[in-house]
């Protein structure tokens, strides 16, 4: 997966991102200034100073101009940027030059904003590796995050609650829960306030709703489904547009799906077996996260499905939320962007606990070793994609499942002269997923992780079967394990081998 590669890298080597921004030097006039309000109204990241990005080379900061560009950095950033913005800055020692680099973190008083500007032209939010101002939409998101209130909480003052038709949502509840949705109940849900004595239902009973109000006050709450000739957008070979309330439109979008990839069949001993051309456990359960942690607050954005010859791809609006980073995704943590609409989509068996999709789908995706799952952020936008891998010895190259190339170790370089040790395929299978040092030991019954992450951790590190998810801070309080493609190929060989 592309993010796993990344993780592996140190930043100083990792493509300018979401997350990272590189300079040779201290530029002139408000571009760092832009950079800091960006991360703090994101997801943090870090500025490195004295590295050329393109091409890239590490050119360093010289010594005695260090602490004095420090000092600088730090009195820049607080005379150019509103609410106050306190950077790490640190030193790191690469190829024997210094590098300055300037962390920022997620900020908990957005927006930020450059002084000069103020806050409704100076508001800057990082799409990619660039800088863009703020729409007026964006801003008020910020504002959102600031006070913890999720959008689908929102009242919608210009719908009156008796007129919003809830009735199928009604039905569909009581027969997933066995319990009957009341006035009070709705309350309890969020699914309804009271001001003034008038009752006004939230943005989630909106979009639960079969009310040509649902339509009206979210155009762009669908999903659009297109199947391409080859591998291009040019050619449609089937298309459908699926606008129903946002619980139902799972089950019809897989449907669509079901009609638009392949079936095939193997005879076994006894029973034949049927086995879809992607993984379609892992596909479902990506059909459910792309609506359940879309962003429902941006206008003209759908929900985009697109099957070609060669991928699958699920595209949602909204990035990640700001506190998780790819890294996070698989490690069972769970940060929710509609608090109101979740809680429901559990009681009607859509999902089935917090943190378990991306696990999910990783584990679905391990009986199709012919399929890489990549997740990754597409501008302000969240993209699943299942591609097909290349096969083997053909001109794009080697198949990620080859073994004992160049490009991955054999089974014979690690553990034992023989093979890996039995410790050791438990952490490569355990960690498809992120896990942490503690977890590890947990696992493996180990009290001693100090002997733990020597004797079988460091070894499958040092062949590149296993990656740090912060490999630039090895002793980080958030630094996870996980099976790199090399790993897994291994694992594949080894589960292949005549017993």
């Amino acid at each position: 997966m592309d993010q796993l590669k990344n993780a592996a890298q140190p930043f100083w080597e990792q493509p300018e991102s979401r997350r990272l921004e590189f300079k040779e030097e201290f530029p002139q006039g408000d571009q760092i200034a832009k950079t800091v309000v960006a991360f703090a109204n994101g997801a943090g990241g870090k500025i490195v100073l004295g590295v050329r990005d393109d091409p890239r080379q590490i050119t360093g900061i010289p010594d005695d101009q260090l602490f004095a560009l420090e000092e600088q950095i730090s009195n820049y950033i607080a005379d150019s940027c509103a609410p106050t913005v306190v950077p790490e800055v640190y030193i790191q020692s690469v190829e024997g030059k210094n590098l300055l680099v300037v962390e920022i973190f997620p900020g908990s008083h957005k927006p930020y904003y450059l002084k000069a500007k103020g806050k409704h032209q100076g508001t800057c939010i990082r799409i990619g590796s660039t800088n863009k101002p703020a729409s007026q939409e964006i801003l008020e998101e910020l504002e959102r995050q600031r006070r913890k209130v999720s959008f689908d909480a929102l009242p919608v003052y210009d719908v009156i609650w008796r007129n919003l038709d809830l009735t199928r949502f009604r039905s569909d509840y009581f027969k997933a829960t066995g319990r009957k949705l009341t006035e009070k109940k709705f309350e309890n849900l969020n699914l309804l306030s009271r001001d003034r004595e008038q009752a006004f239902p939230s943005n989630a009973a909106v979009l639960l709703s079969d009310s040509a109000y649902r339509t009206k006050s979210f155009p762009f709450a669908k999903i659009e489904c297109a199947r391409f000739k080859g591998t291009t957008t040019s050619v449609f070979l089937d298309q459908t547009t699926i606008a129903l309330p946002i619980y139902l439109a799972a089950d019809e979008c897989i449907a669509f799906i079901r009609k638009n990839i392949a079936l095939g069949s193997t005879i076994g001993e006894v029973y034949r077996k049927d086995r879809w051309e992607y993984p379609l456990e892992a596909i479902r359960e990506a059909v459910v996260n792309a609506i359940i942690h879309r962003d429902y607050s941006f206008t003209g954005k759908d929900i985009k499905v697109a099957i070609f010859d060669d991928m699958l791809e699920i595209t949602s609006p909204g990035p990640l939320p700001d506190t998780m980073s790819l890294d996070d995704l698989g490690t069972g943590r769970s940060d929710i962007r509609n608090r109101v609409l979740a809680p429901i989509f559990k009681d009607l068996g859509l999902i089935e606990a917090w943190g378990t999709g991306m696990q999910k789908i990783r584990q679905a995706g391990l009986k199709y070793p012919e399929i890489e799952t990549v997740f990754q952020e597409a501008g302000l936008a969240f993209q699943v994609q299942f591609k097909k891998n290349a096969p083997a010895n053909t001109k794009s190259g080697a198949s990620r499942h080859q073994v004992g190339t160049k490009s991955a170790p054999s089974r014979h370089q690690v553990g034992t002269k023989s093979a890996l040790s039995s410790e050791q395929r438990e952490v490569l299978a355990n960690c498809q997923a992120p896990l942490s040092l503690l977890q590890l030991s947990e696992i493996l019954k180990r009290s001693d992780r100090t002997k733990l992450r020597q004797t079988i951790l460091k070894p499958l590190l040092d062949t590149g079967l296993l990656a740090m998810t912060h490999p630039d801070k090895p002793n980080s309080s958030k630094q996870r394990y996980v099976t790199t493609p090399e790993g897994e190929a291994l694992l594949e060989q080894i589960a292949n081998q005549p017993q």
